[in-house]
């Protein structure tokens, strides 16, 4: 069986940059509340606050928020290939390839926003995702 840890690599990276997302939401997320003057209040539906904040701030939150979703799946499939012992290649430049398009999907959400492009990012990363997925079911299957 293959050592399984180059598999982590990708793992860990996307880890570490939704921590720089979460970091940066708050960086700019505090400092506009504050500046704003907006009294947090919980008993308001959850969001009708943070909408009244300035769309470059809400970009940066919105895509931390995105990080909990499809890569998931990233997680889910890149662990079941490192438990499987693949550390192939192919395995690991999709794996890199899809922490890679996540990253520059973050900076284009956070700092642009162009739905157009940041979908072609979505789209081309979910294309990346699924060819890992594939990867990893022609083992267990």
């Amino acid at each position: 069986m293959a050592n399984p840890q180059p598999m982590l690599g990708p793992v860990i990276a996307l880890v570490a940059w939704t921590a720089v997302m979460w970091a940066w939401m708050y960086a700019t997320r505090i400092p506009a509340i504050l500046r704003l003057r907006i009294r947090l209040d919980g008993n308001l539906p959850r969001g009708e606050q943070m909408a009244t904040l300035p769309p470059r701030v809400r970009w940066k939150a919105d895509n931390y928020n995105h990080l909990f979703e499809q890569p998931i799946l990233f997680y889910a499939t890149a662990l079941g290939l490192a438990l499987l012992g693949d550390a192939s290649t192919a395995s690991l430049a999709l794996a890199w390839a899809y922490v890679a398009l996540r990253v520059v999907h973050s900076l284009w959400q956070a700092l642009v926003n162009r739905i157009p492009v940041r979908f072609a990012l979505f789209a081309l990363s979910s294309l990346v995702l699924f060819a890992l997925v594939a990867r990893a079911a022609m083992h267990v299957f």
